[in-house]
């Protein structure tokens, strides 16, 4: 988790990226901007670092040859070691962003490149680099008063700060493994959108306790709601009860044990082979890296809780919350052929 309280901006640097697929030209500015208005550094951090106060993903850059080789990575190396003058750096940056910008959908936009002080990471305080784009422009109306009268005004191509479209924030740690790096594309959803995160960024998934966390959780989801019927037929009470096992596992404990996991959870010699075959086949397919030991993050259990389902639904008529035992929930059809759960229980509520 990230604040930006004592957080400063000590440059900010300005370039206009169009879209070479369709031969538009970028502007690569001369110069940092000043910030000469008392009042729009507050704003500019609001624009920039709010965004990402909540997250808790994180990554880091990769290269498939030498992490040297990633663009970004490397101008940012060269900042934080005072390589390198910082504005020389942004226009680095800005054209490998038009050179990688070939997508005939990739909207063009005002690409900013900033270096703040005092971000707060993780409680302690870190140098960052930052790198937004703004593609999508809103007109704006401004009332001003003159005496007893008013005036109306309007800009077209207005900024919101209340969404950033495009950003990454690189913190000054962990250098050796890539740098930690956050980042949001709130725009394209599509496959062009994979230019941002994939051919500018060139970022994969950290491997820390969040992310560690998160993806055991989405194997063992995915496993429970698709992989296992080939194999084991299970009713949907038994499956909710078996994600409902391993969300209490997840908020109970504070380590994660494969093999704690799977006999405590699964509780099944055959259906703890196919999960731990499943999770291998899923590690290798998304060239993940899932330990078998690890902490386990809280934030990351509340995450996925919410979208673990919980909830029988039977026709439009009824909704069973099942929170446990699913042994006390019996499954018929009646001599009529329709049908219906039987559920048993001490005492109503």
């Amino acid at each position: 988790m990230i604040t930006a309280f004592d957080a400063t901006i000590e440059s900010l640097s300005i370039h206009y990226i169009g879209n070479k697929a369709k031969d538009e030209l970028s502007v690569f500015s001369e110069g940092p901007l000043f910030l000469l208005d008392e009042n729009l550094p507050t704003l500019v951090l609001d624009y920039f670092i709010k965004p990402f106060e909540k997250m808790q993903e994180s990554f880091r850059f990769s290269h498939a040859s030498a992490i040297e080789l990633n663009e970004v990575f490397h101008y940012a190396n060269e900042v934080f070691n005072n390589n390198l003058d910082f504005h020389q750096a942004s226009v680095g940056i800005a054209k490998h962003l038009y050179n990688i910008s070939t997508h005939p959908n990739i909207k063009p936009g005002e690409l900013y490149v900033a270096r703040f002080k005092n971000v707060l990471v993780d409680g302690v305080e870190r140098e960052a680099i930052g790198i937004f784009k703004s593609e999508i422009k809103e007109p704006y109306l401004t009332v001003n008063r003159e005496g007893a009268f008013f005036q109306l005004q309007y800009e077209l191509n207005a900024i919101n700060i209340k969404k950033l479209d495009k950003g990454c924030l690189i913190f000054n740690t962990e250098e050796e493994s890539g740098y930690k790096v956050m980042v949001i594309d709130q725009t394209n959803k599509n496959s062009e959108a994979l230019y941002w995160l994939d051919l500018f960024l060139q970022l994969k998934v950290a491997n820390d306790e969040f992310n560690q966390t998160n993806s055991i959780l989405t194997v063992y989801k995915n496993f429970i709601s698709e992989g296992v019927d080939k194999e084991i037929e299970l009713t949907k009470p038994e499956k909710i009860d078996l994600l409902n096992r391993s969300i209490k596992y997840f908020k109970e404990k504070d380590q994660f044990n494969l093999d704690e996991f799977s006999s405590e959870v699964i509780g099944h010699d055959r259906g703890i082979k196919l999960f731990k075959q499943y999770k291998d086949d899923y590690e290798q397919r998304y060239e993940a890296d899932i330990q078998d030991d690890f902490t386990i993050s809280s934030s990351a259990v509340k995450k996925q809780a919410r979208i673990y389902k919980s909830v029988l639904k039977l026709d439009r008529n009824f909704h069973i919350y099942i929170h446990g035992n699913s042994e006390l929930i019996e499954r018929g059809i009646d001599n009529d052929g329709r049908k219906f759960y039987k559920i048993y229980y001490e005492e109503e509520m």
